[in-house]
């Protein structure tokens, strides 16, 4: 094998005193040096300097394969940095990296903290909302922000969901001759200019969200299409959410089950079906306000037609509409060991459904539910809707 020709160092705010020789000598091999405009500065870098394009993209690097070049990153480039984004494109023997302490693991030290102990999260270039699920009591998070205004909006968001008591340490130029670490509660934060880099370390004072299967239904914004709190609980059990995994949401609705699914399993995502536009818009904002926007991906169409082209399921879940021609077609795409779940509320799709499982196998599960209502100046019981529910393995 030759030489690599990229070169990924990490720098901090020490700049080329903080690189070790190896580093600084790949460094003044490069031809082309690419980074932000303040790693370039920080290196001196001059006229090899090469600033990342906006948006952001690895093409000018990738252009200049089998030449000299060196590509700088905030301290270890592969958490939360660009070291994965570019090797994903390349082979082993295409590149060597030379990284420094993380921010992440500079705040640990300057606080004490555990860093196993710890939630790092990335939110330069992804919204607050990626917080909801992690938010609780007692739990510290580490996030890099994208500039100082950053500060204030994550202060706002954080009182704005009951976490305002939690103790924030703004963290600015860490590892450098401007360095400046602060603490203020959230809600007690007032805007002002804070230097860049910046990382803020929370310790969270407040009541988290529950991650038990069967949220209350009102934690969903929904027009009445909502698969209900204790139907819910038992279909995602059916489910059996694992990481990874890539879930089928088929009429969709409100997009609760898909939601408890992507909770449930790190790293999973769903591809939700959903022909009412209204209603594929409420389940998009019901992902956004849980921080999932980014593993939910809604298509306006109705099912089968719409599963074309989409990635191979582990688990599919039909809330509503089942019909032959869906089962059909479905159950083809399905390989083998996934995982289907049909619910249905109608006495069609009740005998659709004992047809398959007599056909085809695993479990029917009639679910009769009854909630406690008004009764004339008593209560009594106020029985809902039986479902039926079939689940099977392929």
């Amino acid at each position: 094998m030759g030489e690599p020709w990229l070169s990924i160092i990490g720098v901090g705010e020490d700049g080329l005193v903080g690189l070790t020789t190896a580093s600084r000598e790949a460094l003044a091999a490069a031809d082309f040096v690419f980074g932000g405009g303040r790693h370039l500065e920080l290196v001196g870098a001059g006229a090899r300097g090469r600033a990342w394009p906006i948006p952001f993209e690895v093409a000018p690097v990738l252009a200049l394969r089998g030449q000299r070049v060196a590509v700088l990153a905030s301290g270890n480039p592969f958490l939360h940095g660009v070291g994965g984004t570019l090797t994903m494109h390349l082979t082993p023997a295409e590149w060597r990296v030379f990284a420094v302490p993380s921010t992440f693991s500079l705040s640990a030290s300057r606080l004490g903290w555990r860093l196993e102990e710890v939630i790092c999260l990335g939110l330069h270039a992804t919204p607050l909302t990626r917080l909801r699920p992690v938010l609780a009591q007692g739990q510290r998070v580490i996030c890099l922000l994208r500039d100082g205004a950053a500060v204030a909006d994550l202060a706002v968001y954080l009182t704005a969901q009951g976490f305002g008591s939690s103790a924030l340490w703004i963290m600015e130029a860490l590892g450098g001759p401007r360095e400046k670490v602060w603490t203020v509660t959230a809600s007690a934060f007032e805007a002002g200019m804070n230097v860049v880099p910046v990382a803020v370390a929370i310790d969270a004072v407040g009541v988290g969200m529950s991650h038990a299967s069967g949220l209350p239904d009102d934690l969903f914004e929904h027009d009445g299409q909502i698969t209900k709190r204790p139907v819910r609980a038992l279909t995602l059990s059916a489910l059996g959410p694992r990481p990874g995994e890539v879930l089928w949401d088929i009429g969709s609705g409100s997009g609760s089950v898909a939601i408890e699914f992507l909770l449930a399993a790190t790293g999973a995502v769903a591809h939700a079906l959903e022909a009412d536009p209204a209603r594929a818009e409420r389940a998009r904002r019901n992902a956004e306000k849980f921080g999932l926007a980014h593993r939910y991906m809604v298509t306006e169409a109705r099912a089968p037609g719409g599963l074309t082209g989409l990635p191979t399921p582990d688990a599919v879940f039909v809330g509503g509409g089942a019909s032959e021609t869906l089962l059909q077609a479905v159950w083809l795409l399905l390989p083998k060991g996934a995982r289907l779940v049909v619910n249905g509320v109608t006495l069609e799709t009740e005998a659709l459904l004992i047809c398959w499982q007599r056909s085809k196998g695993g479990a029917l599960l009639r679910i009769e539910l009854a909630e406690a209502g008004p009764l004339g100046a008593r209560r009594g019981w106020q029985p809902l809707r039986p479902v039926v529910q079939w689940s099977v393995v392929r």
